[in-house]
């Protein structure tokens, strides 16, 4: 995407589940970024009431939509995976959504830069062309393995399919300008993204012609 002279400067942020992405972009946040999150738009599409959820009852049936309206994540969740047709109808249905209401944000966003976080960034030629930047946030397999299953509950090998159905560590850091190492603490990724801030603030600054 070519972007507008009025569109701000944009960093991409990705990483694989259990990465630390939403640490990361959480204290880009804190520090002045625009944060435009994917994974939260998404929530909101497939909340009750969201838009999403009319298209996703009416494609997969009421077996995926919870007694309040919103999405059954289990359930939508176990059939994407088992099925790789119906992964592909809900991201017919849900990625054209998601891309037109963060290109929205990114546009409307009065901050410096723009941080448009999206998980599956590599795997999308689409957003990979609307970033200037792509930072990863990364850490070992096991590590994110380890995080998944405290957080969510899901075992090892549901956890690895996951993965498995993402961009390998390899691609995610081949395609990286800049990389968060996540494998230690939070004070350790803090110090990475203030460095990273700064860098961010100075090429969005050349980029209006400061």
């Amino acid at each position: 995407m070519t972007r507008a002279a009025s569109c701000p400067f944009i960093v991409g942020l990705t990483g694989g589940i259990g990465s630390g992405k939403s640490a990361a972009a959480d204290h880009f946040g804190e520090l002045g970024a625009a944060i435009v999150d994917t994974d939260q738009i998404a929530h909101r599409l497939t909340a009750p009431g969201g838009a999403a959820m009319a298209p996703i009852e009416a494609a997969f049936g009421a077996g995926v939509v919870a007694e309040d309206g919103s999405l059954n994540r289990p359930a939508m969740r176990a059939l994407a995976f088992e099925d790789t047709a119906a992964r592909r109808r809900l991201e017919a249905i849900l990625h054209p959504m998601i891309r037109d209401e963060s290109e929205r944000q990114c546009r409307a966003a009065e901050a410096p830069y723009v941080m448009l976080v999206v998980p599956l960034l590599v795997e999308s030629g689409t957003y990979r062309e609307r970033v200037s930047r792509l930072c990863v946030v990364d850490c070992p397999e096991a590590v994110q393995v380890a995080r998944v299953m405290q957080r969510s509950g899901l075992d090892e090998t549901q956890v690895r399919a996951i993965m498995a159905a993402q961009a390998t560590r390899e691609a995610r850091l081949a395609a990286a300008d800049d990389v968060v190492d996540n494998g230690g603490g939070l004070e350790h990724l803090c110090s990475q993204v203030a460095s990273l801030h700064q860098l961010y603030l100075g090429l969005a600054a050349r980029d209006r012609g400061l």
